[in-house]
C-alpha cells in the first residue's frame, strides 16, 4: 500500500448522497475512485542496472557473439510487475443518510478519520428540509410504507401548523437545557445561552433545536428542521406525529440534509464530481472551517459548568 502523506488527501469533505443509494455503495465508489487518481499520477522512472548481454562481436563475419555492458530497467520496479502503487485506503463516513435519504454526507479520508470521531463527540446541529404529505399514515412513517389509514384534512391551516410546531420546538429547547446540565442561574450559563452555545456534551435523544413551515399547499407541506442526534426514521416520525397533533394523519416523502455542522450543499460534491483533484481542493477548503468549529467547541466544552455552576474538567 502507497503512503498518503504527499497525496493531500488528509482531512474532511462532502458529498451529495442521492436518494436510493446506500451509504456503503457511495463509499466504496469514492475510494474506488480515489485509488484510480492515486494510480493514474505519473509514476517514477524506474532504476536502471548494469547487465552483460550478449551481442554479434564487431568486425566478426562468423557471427562471433561477446558480451558488452548496457544499462537496464528494473523489472522488480516496472509497474507491469509492481501491480499498482495505492491498493487500499480508509474512507470514513460521518453521520448516516440512510437508503431513502439524500443530501449532505460527510467523508474522511487519512487522518480525516480521527476528525470525524472529533466532530461526532462536539455535537454539531444537522438541518434538514423534510415534506410531508396530509391524509394518510404507514407503518414506517413513508409514503412507501403499507397503508394503515387514510383521513382528512380539510381543516388544517397553516396557523394550526405554525402553533403545533412551535409547541415542539419549545419541549425541545427545554430539554436541551436539561441534557446540557446547565445551570442558568450561573452567569457562564447565562452567557453561553446569549450566544446560542448552549448544546449537550453528551449523547441525547433527539434535540430539535429549530423547526418552521416552508411551504404550505394542502395535502404537501415543507418543513426546515435544526436538529442533533437524530436518525431520519426519527425525523419522519415527527412528520406523523404533526398529523396526529392536526387531528388528522401525514406521512413524510422526503429527506434531504442541508447542513452537517459546517458543510453545506455548497460544498456537497456531486457524483460527476468525485474525483481526487475535486476531493483534494474540498479538503483544503474546508480544512480552516473545521479546525475553527472544533476549537470553538473544545472551549465550549473546557468552559461548560455543571449544575452546581463550576467548569468541568
Amino acid at each position: 500500500m502507497g503512503s498518503l502523506e504527499r497525496s493531500g488527501l488528509h482531512g474532511l469533505f462532502a458529498v451529495y448522497k442521492p436518494p436510493g443509494l446506500h451509504w456503503k455503495h457511495l463509499r466504496d465508489t469514492v475510494e474506488f475512485k480515489l485509488l484510480k487518481g492515486l494510480n493514474s499520477k505519473k509514476q517514477y522512472t524506474p532504476k536502471e542496472h548494469i547487465r552483460f548481454l550478449l551481442a554479434p562481436k564487431e568486425g566478426s563475419e562468423r557471427g562471433e557473439l561477446t558480451l558488452i555492458a548496457k544499462n537496464v530497467p528494473a523489472l522488480s520496479e516496472h509497474s507491469l510487475v509492481r501491480g499498482p502503487k495505492y491498493t487500499s485506503m480508509k474512507v470514513g463516513v460521518g453521520h448516516l443518510l440512510d437508503v431513502k435519504s439524500s443530501g449532505v454526507l460527510v467523508l474522511g479520508v487519512g487522518r480525516g478519520n480521527k476528525l470525524l470521531t472529533d466532530i461526532y463527540n462536539a455535537h454539531l446541529t444537522k438541518d434538514y428540509t423534510v415534506r410531508g404529505l396530509l391524509g394518510k399514515a404507514t407503518d414506517d412513517f413513508s409514503d412507501e410504507g403499507r397503508l394503515i389509514e387514510k383521513t382528512t384534512y380539510d381543516h388544517v391551516t397553516p396557523e394550526k401548523l405554525s402553533r403545533i410546531l412551535a409547541v415542539i420546538q419549545g419541549s425541545h429547547q427545554k430539554a436541551m437545557v436539561m441534557y446540557s446540565n446547565l445551570d442558568l442561574k450561573t452567569q457562564e450559563a447565562y452567557e453561553m445561552a446569549v450566544k446560542g452555545l448552549i448544546r449537550p456534551m453528551d449523547k441525547s435523544p433527539m434535540l430539535i433545536t429549530g423547526i418552521r413551515c416552508l411551504k404550505f399547499a394542502p395535502p404537501e407541506f415543507l418543513l426546515e428542521i435544526q436538529c442533533m442526534h437524530e436518525t431520519q426514521q426519527l425525523l419522519r416520525r415527527v412528520v406523523h406525529e404533526i398529523g396526529l397533533e392536526l387531528k388528522s394523519s401525514a406521512v413524510c416523502t422526503q429527506v434531504r440534509r442541508t447542513r452537517d455542522g459546517v458543510f453545506t450543499l455548497e460544498d456537497a460534491l456531486l457524483r460527476t464530481q468525485w474525483n481526487i483533484h475535486n476531493i483534494q481542493t474540498s479538503i483544503q477548503k474546508a480544512a480552516p472551517r473545521v479546525e475553527a468549529e472544533l476549537e470553538k467547541s473544545q472551549t465550549i466544552a473546557l468552559d461548560h459548568p455543571d449544575p452546581v455552576g463550576q467548569s468541568v474538567s
